[in-house]
């Protein structure tokens, strides 16, 4: 049985009052509240094993790259990698397509060239390839959505051409919940041996991945976004393909042997990861993971998916309501705008009722332009949510409402 109670008295912060009010935090979308476990482990190592990682032959720098390494394996567990060697630790999603924007473009792309996304990505996931686009002249291509917040799937043959090197597509959409037809996606590419990278910070906290099944070649995810510390990432990829791409960035850690006459690199995955790691955010991500894997995201995905409904059925009662993304397959987030009523005063007032929702064009200004608005009121849920939240949410837009 699913104990919303007992998860919740995990997360002491929602038990915090905002201007007098109960906290009703649904904004997780931008990042998701830690459980003490989390920040109890963190705490553990920086009092007990804090010490750099990796070549140490000391007590605690064994036990901290024990730790560490731990984590690794407990990661590629998680999204079912074949092995460790294929797990990159960044500092986030954007770092993990940052990294293969630049070294892939490096190593496969020429002026000319093209990257396929959809309408409705992330600016992680657009401007990484516009920098390329103006550092190596290759074209970025967007495949349209519906007015349902839905990809025109459609049209995806008709924008792959023999420059299409690789498409980069968002798992689920922050702004309008869709659960995107990867798979698909991923099979047509492949039939054109193009490589997928799918950006699963929106999809890696909701509900089980596995990147084998999925058979992309790339797919990177945010600790902070799945009740893990903030400053720490993933970024998967198929051995094959991070054999052939050149390291992202140069220092310690990356190496094998540096001359005055060149640099011999370490092997995987430790070729991407220059510098320090945050080892300490590592073992805070295994831990989230572990807490996760407890709760069981069979569990959470169903929990998600009833607040996901309720929600939309509660808001739909409203006048003058406007909700933006009613795909078929849609997850824990829900954007929508009332009447004539700007986002950011409905977001301002609804703060004061201690309701936490994220206001804006949520890092998707072209999603924005393509639905002819300048941005919307998001609330999104995890696993702590409660219906009796939602009911608060609404109430609160009915009396916000009746202000204008």
């Amino acid at each position: 049985m699913y104990d919303i109670n007992k998860v919740r008295e995990d997360f002491p912060i929602l038990s915090r009052e905002v201007y007098g009010k109960p906290l009703v935090y649904l904004d997780n979308a931008a990042t998701t509240q830690k459980p003490l476990c989390v920040l109890d482990a963190m705490r553990e190592e920086y009092l007990n094993v804090n010490a750099n990682v990796h070549r140490g032959v000391h007590y605690l720098s064994q036990q901290a790259t024990d730790l560490h390494e731990a984590a690794r394996e407990k990661v590629r567990q998680f999204i079912n990698a074949e092995k460790t060697e294929e797990i990159v630790f960044t500092r986030g999603t954007t770092e993990a397509i940052n990294l293969v924007a630049s070294s892939f473009c490096e190593l496969q792309m020429k002026e000319g060239d093209e990257v396929l996304v959809s309408e409705m990505e992330h600016h992680s996931n657009i401007v990484s390839w516009q920098l390329q686009a103006m550092k190596r002249g290759i074209v970025v291509k967007h495949l349209p959505i519906t007015d349902k917040g839905e990809l025109c799937l459609d049209s995806l043959e008709s924008l792959i051409s023999d420059k299409t090197k690789i498409i980069s597509i968002a798992h689920v959409s922050n702004v309008l919940g869709t659960v995107n037809p990867v798979e698909e996606i991923i099979k047509t590419a492949h039939a054109h041996g193009i490589p997928v990278l799918v950006d699963g910070a929106q999809s890696a906290p909701h509900f089980k991945v596995d990147v084998q099944a999925m058979d992309c070649d790339f797919f990177a995810f945010s600790g902070h976004k799945m009740y893990g510390p903030t400053g720490i990432g993933v970024l998967y990829g198929k051995e094959e393909w991070l054999e052939k791409l050149p390291p992202y960035q140069g220092g310690g850690e990356m190496i094998d042997k540096v001359t005055w006459e060149k640099t011999t690199f370490e092997r995987l995955p430790f070729k991407f990861e220059a510098g320090t790691p945050d080892y300490i955010a590592t073992h805070g991500l295994a831990t989230a993971i572990d807490y996760l894997n407890c709760v069981g995201l069979d569990s959470v995905k169903a929990h998600e998916a009833e607040l996901t409904r309720y929600c939309m059925e509660q808001l739909r009662t409203i006048d003058g309501m406007r909700i933006l993304g009613e795909a078929e397959h849609k997850d824990a987030v829900v954007s929508f705008l009332v009447g004539d009523i700007h986002h950011l005063d409905m977001g301002t007032l609804l703060d004061r009722l201690g309701i936490a929702v994220r206001t804006g064009h949520h890092c998707a200004q072209p999603l924005m332009d393509r639905l002819g608005i300048s941005g919307t009121v998001r609330a999104s849920f995890a696993l702590y949510n409660t219906k009796e939240e939602i009911d608060v949410l609404v109430n609160g837009i009915r009396r916000v409402s009746q202000m204008f």
